[in-house]
């Protein structure tokens, strides 16, 4: 884990400009090794399991993390089963097989369920958010549980790479979820996240730095011959080079 970690964070550099966290929530805090602990999120791109990654260490680092993912995209990917990740598919059984295997989770001190609950890639822009079930029937079964949102999208700003931003959202309350039916959980998990989808788009429609912490600065500039020209003349002439085009 801790080498793919590494990995992540150089693939990270190259194909983004920086990673940037929303300031307006707080990132989420460990409430200590015996509460288990969900993060569900939206789903908008391939992106998301290497976001989460890098998310998991720089927040949650003393927290083993684990994520349910397509069973026919892990016969792709099937190193992931070691970083966490556990085969789900889109039938009854799957559905068994996610509330077994996520009570399992969240039964072991100091771990972390990392979900992206929309159960399939959509644009960060589509409202309302619909969530899949499977999570409120879940947290039926461990409403003890700290459940965060939070909400990711990929946009371009000034760079030729995209910037990737990160929304955590305040902790879902989910206590009465044993009481009250599944569909009313969902509704108030979607809600929740929907909030920090929100608020993290008007973000970044902005395109101000100012409002996000870097949690990893990438590539900038143009690359190749043009910026090693650019840089060459700037030590030529004194100056410091800059590759960015936009900050």
């Amino acid at each position: 884990m801790s080498l793919f970690t590494a990995y992540a964070r150089l693939y990270l550099r190259r194909h983004f400009h920086a990673v940037r966290l929303l300031r307006l929530y707080a990132p989420p805090a460990d409430p200590g090794q015996h509460r288990p602990m969900v993060i569900y999120l939206n789903h908008p791109g391939w992106w998301d399991p290497m976001v989460c990654i890098l998310a998991a260490k720089k927040f949650l680092p003393s927290r083993t993390g684990y994520g349910p993912i397509a069973a026919e995209a892990l016969a792709k990917y099937g190193f992931f089963r070691r970083l966490g990740f556990f085969g789900v598919d889109r039938s009854r059984r799957g559905a068994g097989d996610f509330l077994a295997i996520g009570a399992g989770v969240l039964d072991q001190p100091r771990s972390a369920l990392w979900i992206t609950a929309q159960g399939a890639f959509t644009d960060p822009r589509v409202r309302p958010a619909a969530l899949e079930p499977g999570l409120a029937h879940l947290l039926r079964r461990r409403p003890d549980a700290l459940v965060i949102p939070m909400a990711i999208e990929y946009p371009h700003w000034t760079e030729r790479t995209p910037e990737a931003l990160l929304a955590f959202g305040p902790p879902v309350d989910a206590a009465d979820a044993p009481s009250v039916p599944a569909t009313t959980i969902t509704a108030r998990l979607a809600g929740a996240l929907e909030a920090a989808q929100n608020a993290l788009a008007a973000a970044a429609i902005a395109r101000d730095p100012a409002a996000f912490t870097t949690i990893l600065r990438g590539s900038a500039g143009v690359g190749g011959v043009y910026d090693l020209y650019r840089r060459s003349l700037a030590r030529l002439l004194g100056r410091d080079f800059t590759p960015e085009h936009g900050e």
